[in-house]
């Protein structure tokens, strides 16, 4: 619900900040952005949802065990996909670019670094989307909101007014990369402190 909440806010800042540093040509290289993320986004999106039942299952039913084994093999799955998926889109970019602005070169040009330096953060975010998921499999919905509302609000608001205060342009782009790891952070924390008690590590 957070991440849903929060995502008109964040594109209207995001545009806001696009037209005081480029103009019109940011807002569109952000629009193809939100698009061709949402294809990867999606993807740990869905391994998150189709998991959670299973872990709910076994953590209701004190199978430590079996939670101990889904949660180590989803994140070294996460990992390998992660990295698969960076990879894919930081080779694919100007082609990914392409389907929507071929018809102007510099814009083609902008976009195709902006997809560059945004895709560095889909190695973190499916990390970050996982253990949001995993929280609420776990019935602990206060943590799981905490790490999505700071993930997708909080920290994305600072740091796209902040970033480009250091790097320009490019710091717009950096800001979701850098969201990511502050989750991570977050997101580690939780896990270590909540291991006894769900007894999943």
């Amino acid at each position: 619900m957070l991440t849903n909440l929060s995502i008109s806010l964040v594109n209207m800042l995001f545009n806001r900040q696009l037209m005081k540093y480029i103009g019109p040509d940011g807002v569109v290289a952000y629009g193809i952005i939100m698009y061709v993320s949402f294809i990867f986004i999606g993807t740990y999106l869905g391994y998150s949802t189709g998991t959670a039942p299973i872990i709910g299952y076994n953590y209701g039913a004190k199978n430590t065990d079996e939670l101990k084994n889904l949660l180590k093999k989803s994140l070294r799955l996460i990992m390998v996909v992660s990295i698969s998926l960076t990879i894919i889109s930081e080779i694919t970019s100007k082609l990914l670019a392409s389907i929507f602005v071929s018809y102007d070169i510099e814009l083609l040009e902008l976009t195709t670094i902006a997809i560059r330096i945004f895709s560095l953060s889909y190695i973190i975010s499916g990390f970050n989307i996982f253990s949001s998921s995993f929280f609420t499999a776990l019935n602990n919905g206060a943590v799981s909101a905490i790490i999505s509302f700071l993930r997708t609000l909080v920290f994305q608001i600072v740091l796209i007014f902040v970033l480009p205060l250091i790097w320009g342009l490019n710091g717009i782009w950096f800001a979701e990369l850098f969201a990511e790891i502050l989750a991570l952070i977050v997101s580690g924390i939780f896990l270590v402190i909540n291991k006894k008690k769900y007894q999943y590590a």
